[in-house]
């Protein structure tokens, strides 16, 4: 095979073109992989619209894969030890560079500044396959792979390649939640939705959603969320914070978690009781922050990415919980490659919660 097609972005905002990208040889320990579902992200449409500074065009989008094994360079096991085979079905993780500070002293691969991601990488140079929203895409030698349980869909499995594995670094770095503990959640896109389940299934006492359109909030609340506001009926953040208090005897939430931007910071402080615990997941965009706003003795955690693990927890999540949390509603709408341009829009104008692509339709 000397070429597959891919959707390639030229241009911020400009419609986003199917090429002919070469497929490059393998390098040993490296993988080829058909894609069988890759999912859109916030962070897809950013970079469309050129909000992002982390790429050049052309680029191949997406960054949410989830394939089929095709060719192995060599021999392949995956993070538990298990031999990886062509026709496995497999997610991977992102790359760090595994000798910088970061890496070796600091124990925090996510912010290795030599840290590789995909769905922003040159579509014209070698090894040209590191976008999702394509027929194959190239796996570095030094990823971690995970294989799919039989119980996740791939759609599923996609979405546990970045929104899924953030929201379980976040719980990780947020620790034990107790039993009488308020949890209240900024955003209900995908992060914010799936948040609510796992907070649920951590032992919140109470879930809280946030967010907008409200066919959103319908899913959080099947996804766990005791109560959900409507930020687009009710738009005054005093109202918003006042809400969150009301339900927690004027404390405020014990845990506020922000899955909607940087923007939402100032307001979900004022949502924090003294002594509580922010999360801040959602970290794109900019947000003014005053001094005097900030609870007493809180805690504030900040979460990009994930490490290799936490892929694998996400997967074990979607698989151990099937019966107890509806995860295909998050998936909204399957697309062909071709219809790239109308899956990007829908989840520009919030239509949908994730858009899928199946390169096979």
């Amino acid at each position: 095979m000397a070429e597959c097609k891919a959707a390639v972005v030229t241009g911020p905002s400009e419609p986003i073109a199917i090429w002919d990208v070469p497929v490059p040889p393998l390098e040993a320990g490296a993988l080829l992989v058909r894609i069988d579902a890759s999912t859109l992200c916030g962070t897809d449409v950013h970079r469309w619209k050129g909000d992002l500074a982390d790429h050049g065009e052309p680029f191949i989008t997406g960054h949410e894969p989830c394939g089929y094994v095709e060719e192995v360079a060599g021999e392949k096991v995956d993070l538990l030890g298990a031999p990886v085979r062509r026709g496995d079905r497999i997610v991977w993780s992102y790359v760090s560079c595994g000798h910088c500070y970061w890496c070796t002293v600091a124990l925090q691969p996510c912010v290795c500044p030599g840290r590789m991601s995909w769905g922003h990488n040159p579509a014209d140079r070698p090894p040209y396959l590191l976008g999702s929203c394509a027929e194959y895409m190239y796996v570095p030698p030094a990823c971690q792979i995970v294989h799919v349980p039989e119980e996740v869909s791939s759609a599923s499995a996609a979405a546990a390649a970045c929104a899924y594995r953030t929201v379980m670094h976040g719980f990780d770095r947020l620790g034990a939640l107790k039993s009488h503990e308020t949890v209240a959640i900024q955003g209900s896109g995908p992060i914010g939705i799936f948040a609510a389940a796992v907070a649920r299934d951590h032992g919140a006492k109470q879930v809280l959603v946030i967010g907008a359109p409200e066919h959103r909030l319908e899913v959080a609340r099947r996804m766990g969320a005791d109560a959900t506001l409507d930020i687009d009926t009710v738009d005054d953040p005093d109202r918003r914070v006042e809400w969150v208090k009301d339900r927690t005897e004027g404390r405020g939430a014990d845990v506020v978690l922000q899955a909607a931007g940087n923007a939402a910071v100032p307001e979900g402080l004022r949502m924090l009781r003294a002594g509580g615990r922010y999360v801040n997941i959602g970290a794109g965009g900019t947000g003014l922050l005053s001094v005097d706003t900030l609870p007493q003795e809180m805690s504030l955690f900040t979460v990009r990415s994930g490490e290799p693990r936490h892929w694998l927890q996400a997967l074990d999540f979607l698989a151990s919980r099937q019966g107890t949390y509806p995860f295909e509603e998050l998936i909204s709408r399957t697309y062909g490659l071709s219809e790239i341009n109308e899956a990007m829009r829908a989840m520009a104008e919030l239509e949908v919660i994730k858009a899928v692509i199946d390169p096979t339709r």
